[in-house]
This record gives structure tokens, sequence and C-alpha cells, in this order.
């Protein structure tokens, strides 16, 4: 057997918040002793709050429109191509090989408007 000695001071029940019981509603330094005063804002470790002003928006609103509006653009052609896609091979299937040809030609030259316009402007690369 060993003789384990108890730690001393007061010994407080398990804490539950609103407590009718006074002894659990005791100071938050209390309930939790890891807690110091100069924890957070008072640590002098902590000399910056975070980020500073400005952050988080953008520095340069023309490259931001501009990319805004070809993201925009190749949104609507990757919606067409799988809409032209769709109907291609229905005509295919239904038999109509000379519309479905058409077609893929439509495609193949949508995508290279769009790459077009990306070899445009080399340096947002």
């Amino acid at each position: 057997m060993s003789d384990a000695q108890e730690p001393t001071g007061p010994r407080y029940p398990e804490y539950h918040p609103g407590s009718a019981r006074p002894e659990l509603n005791r100071p938050v330094h209390e309930r939790y002793p890891q807690i110091r005063p100069t924890s957070g804002y008072g640590d002098p470790r902590v000399s910056r709050t975070g980020p500073g002003p400005g952050a988080g928006t953008d520095q340069e609103p023309e490259r931001s429109s501009k990319l805004t509006a070809r993201l925009t653009l190749a949104m609507t052609v990757v919606i067409g191509q799988l809409w032209g896609l769709t109907v291609i091979v229905d005509e295919y299937m239904e038999g109509h090989t000379g519309t479905a040809w058409w077609g893929a030609g439509f495609l193949c030259l949508s995508f290279l408007v769009v790459l077009g316009l990306w070899w445009l402007d080399p340096k947002d690369r």
C-alpha cells in the first residue's frame, strides 16, 4: 500500500455553470488556474494582433477584374462546350454525322478562341 498524500488546498466539486450551489460558481482564476493575467492581450510576447489594416483586400483591382472576366468567359465556354457535346452526341446517335462533324468543329473553334485569349496576356500566368 502506498501512503500517497492528497494535495492540500480547497477541493471543489465538478464545475457546472449557472449552478444554484455557490461553491460551483467560483471565480475564473480558481476554475481555470492555467489562465494567467498575462495570457492574451497582456502577454508581452504578443507584439502584433493580426495582419493589419487592408489585409484580405485586393491590392490590384484592375488585375482582379481582368481575372474575373477571364474566369467568367472560361466558365461560359465550358458550359457551351458541354451543351454542344450533348447536341453532337444526340445528332451522331440519330445518324446525322454531317451535323455532328460541324458541331465538333465548333467545339474545337471555341477551344482555340479561349487558348488565343490566354495567349494574349502572358504576364498573368
